[in-house]
């Protein structure tokens, strides 16, 4: 079970030093709350997985890199891309697949405990941590 000591940081964070502070890949650290949210950044690369959040839409801002996030939807399956700076947001209820061949940086922006994996997904292959987040050491 999770501690219940506060959740944001007495001081500020610098998004490059947190980020600095792990080497785990698609395996997101907690750096601050807002209300009933976490914000959290990853280092993604490779591929993710199919997934589906029921109950929540998922925000997805690129620190640094490139990020691709695989669509279904119901006129059909598609891909955004996203440069560093860019910002989308993937609707509640919709499959889709992140990826970044070449690595990136990115921040999401998600109620707290919503699982890395969603509510309905594939097989869970060994690269990818399900979890509500890490905290920052």
């Amino acid at each position: 079970m999770e501690s219940q000591e506060p959740r944001q940081h007495p001081e500020p964070v610098a998004l490059a030093a947190a980020l600095a502070s792990f080497s785990e890949l698609w395996s997101p650290r907690i750096v601050t709350t807002v209300n009933d949210y976490d914000v959290r950044v990853a280092k993604v690369e490779g591929e993710h997985l199919w997934h589906t959040h029921d109950h929540t839409d998922e925000f997805f801002l690129v620190l640094d890199g490139e990020l691709r996030i695989a669509l279904r939807e119901p006129a059909g399956e598609r891909t955004v891309t996203l440069a560093r700076g860019s910002v989308f947001t993937v609707p509640r209820g919709t499959e889709h697949k992140p990826s970044a061949p070449a690595g990136a940086s990115i921040l999401l922006f998600e109620p707290t405990g919503t699982t890395t994996v969603g509510d309905r997904h594939e097989e869970v292959p060994d690269h990818v941590d399900a979890t509500t987040g890490h905290r920052l050491a």
